[in-house]
């Protein structure tokens, strides 16, 4: 199991965390994610056999927000 912090910029309310945690949480590997909102940070615990940072980045990407 893989944990990470993320900085994540662009996330300003309650719908930008419940979108990034739904297609983070979706990802096959995911186990657990967390948004601070305040901070600007997602918590992902993951297993790195099943899902890869790079796909983890690129959900929040696609959601529109930039990973720093």
């Amino acid at each position: 199991m893989e944990n990470v912090t993320l900085n994540v910029k662009g996330m300003s309310c309650g719908h930008c965390v419940k979108s990034v945690e739904q297609s983070v949480g979706a990802l096959d590997g995911v186990e657990q994610v967390s948004v601070n909102l305040e901070a600007g940070r997602v918590n992902v615990a993951y297993n790195d056999q099943k899902v890869s940072l790079a796909k983890i980045k690129e959900a929040i990407d696609d959601q529109g927000y930039d990973v720093l």
